[in-house]
């Protein structure tokens, strides 16, 4: 599926004040940034709109608009930006390469509370799988997920060793857009210890969450335990709107 104009403006933005290439923390004007990457006005509005919802950068009125220093300082490693919600596009550390470890996969009656969350009827059935995501070999996720089966009626377990939902997107023209997350942090169990090699006495990130395809379909639960060191999670709150 093909990225908006717009979007990919936003991510070169964003590529570029990562990279430190505006002087001043201060953007050029609107006019000259859409000459710079030959889009409209509106287009180049909408980029900068998305930088400014997500915090990055902010408009000061009659000044032009600014770099946000505490986005520098305190960079998320989770970066929900790109078309979809999935992990392997959201969660990424510069020079190290994702690997997803398919741990467990089968067919089960969804339980009660899973039927609820995702608006099952009480016979309905789910696909129940654990993964273990890593980093240049380091584990750092286990991510325990449910997927109705009337969703993706032919899903393969091989399916689930690479993103599920680029998958969904690229196969099936579907995208999952929206999500609402828990956020907590619980000591490790023998699990955790063992697969993300930690010691008893470390704690880890626990994100618990619905996701929702662009129609308003819930489409995962997903429970993901998250090594600490890798448990950096920003948001931006604007009243504004």
């Amino acid at each position: 599926m093909a990225d908006y104009v717009y979007r990919s403006v936003m991510h070169d933005l964003k590529h570029k004040i990562l990279s430190n290439s505006f002087n001043g923390m201060r953007l050029p004007d609107e006019r000259t940034l859409a000459q710079t990457y030959q889009v409209s006005r509106s287009s180049m509005k909408r980029a900068l709109a998305l930088l400014a919802d997500q915090g990055i950068v902010f408009k000061k009125r009659g000044s032009g608009t600014f770099i946000n220093p505490l986005y520098l300082k305190n960079q998320a490693l989770f970066r929900y930006e790109g078309s979809n919600l999935g992990l392997t596009d959201s969660f990424k550390v510069p020079g190290k390469k994702q690997q997803i470890k398919l741990l467990d996969f089968h067919v089960i009656k969804a339980p009660k509370e899973i039927a609820q969350d995702l608006f099952l009827n009480e016979n309905d059935f789910v696909y129940e799988f654990k993964r273990l995501r890593l980093l240049d070999k380091q584990p750092f996720l286990i991510e325990r997920g449910y997927l109705p089966i009337k969703i993706m009626p032919e899903l393969k377990p091989e399916t689930l060793q690479q993103s599920l939902f680029n998958y969904l997107e690229d196969e099936q023209n579907k995208t999952v857009t929206k999500s609402f997350l828990n956020i907590t942090v619980e000591p490790s169990n023998k699990e955790d210890q063992e697969k993300m090699k930690l010691k008893s006495t470390e704690p880890v990130g626990v994100m618990e969450g619905i996701f929702f395809l662009d129609d308003g379909t819930p489409f995962e639960v997903s429970n993901m335990r998250v090594h600490y060191h890798y448990m950096r999670f920003n948001t931006f709150v604007n009243l504004n709107r």
